[in-house]
């Protein structure tokens, strides 16, 4: 095990650069297609305020479904278990937009990472406080601290006209009764929230709060302990759609990957880590991300296990 956290991204960093273009770019979305490839940026946030970094570790990229970790944080801390009856804790084992499961389990989701599962999270924080977009970043800009972390409407707006998929699974679960709010408006706080732009060194300070199991980066407690212990856990288990199982093979962290070429890690009273690399693998995870954290965990010992 090291603390000389520095020296071992840079180590990742050289270990990784043959792997980093590789993939796809979600060209699904148009404004993400446009994305260079050959990005890729490291950072570690320390639970004492220390922040490391390499590569384009201070540049900001899409967020996507990075955004779902903190907004389950933030359903949780006002709806507490209840949350729990309309979406399950379970690994799906199918696509991130798949249908199949909804129907046969009756318009609940398996897991709060999906996109319907999302959904759920989104509506349900919508009923809770009115406007979810809002208070996630919000929420983003104080665990950060950073003040300019803010929303890309043209990704938005890409994500609006492209999100047949997302706007069928909301009608679908609207029809057994597990969207309270209008199907429109459910959509258009989501996108929102997955258009948010943050750098790795944001990300890695605001996933910190899991870190802590639950305390905030201003001391302040946002999670009771065993609500943080859910939300890790569902990482582990669900935070990189299909590949969970194979992810947790490898690298032993909870983690949570988003399409922008995002993936946040945390290790428990040590640090949050968040790694961006675009090109994406069959499953939507970053390639060169996914080959970073197995470097890391590797070097430094560091895992949950």
């Amino acid at each position: 095990m090291t603390d000389d956290f520095q020296a071992v991204l840079d180590e990742v960093m050289t270990a990784v650069l043959p792997v980093v273009g590789q993939g796809r770019v979600a060209n699904y979305i148009p404004a993400l297609a446009a994305v260079d490839p050959s990005r890729f940026g490291m950072a570690l946030a320390t639970l004492d305020g220390q922040v490391f970094g390499v590569g384009d570790w201070r540049t900001p990229f899409s967020v996507q479904s990075i955004s779902k970790v903190f907004a389950l944080a933030l359903t949780l801390a006002r709806d507490g278990d209840a949350l729990w009856r309309r979406v399950g804790k379970e690994p799906s084992g199918n696509p991130f937009n798949s249908l199949v499961q909804l129907e046969y389990e009756q318009g609940v989701p398996r897991n709060p990472f999906i996109n319907a599962g999302a959904l759920v999270v989104t509506d349900r924080l919508l009923s809770l406080t009115g406007d979810s977009r809002g208070l996630l970043r919000e929420f983003l800009r104080e665990e950060s601290g950073n003040a300019s972390v803010d929303f890309d409407p043209v990704v938005a707006a890409s994500e609006a006209e492209h999100g047949h998929r997302n706007s069928a699974l909301a009608h679908f679960m609207a029809s057994y009764g597990n969207i309270e709010n209008p199907v429109p408006r459910v959509l258009e706080h989501y996108f929102w929230q997955c258009s948010l732009r943050m750098s790795c060194a944001d990300l890695a300070r605001a996933c910190g709060f899991l870190a802590r199991h639950g305390q905030g980066a201003s001391g302040r407690r946002l999670l009771t302990r065993s609500q943080a212990k859910q939300v890790n856990a569902v990482m582990l288990t669900c935070g990189t759609y299909d590949a969970a199982g194979e992810f947790a093979y490898r690298v032993g962290l909870p983690c949570k990957s988003g399409v922008g070429g995002g993936i946040i890690a945390v290790i428990p009273n040590r640090c949050g880590l968040c790694v961006w690399s675009p090109g994406l693998d069959a499953h939507g995870n970053s390639v060169a991300g996914v080959e970073a954290l197995d470097r890391f965990t590797t070097l430094t010992g560091l895992s949950v296990f």
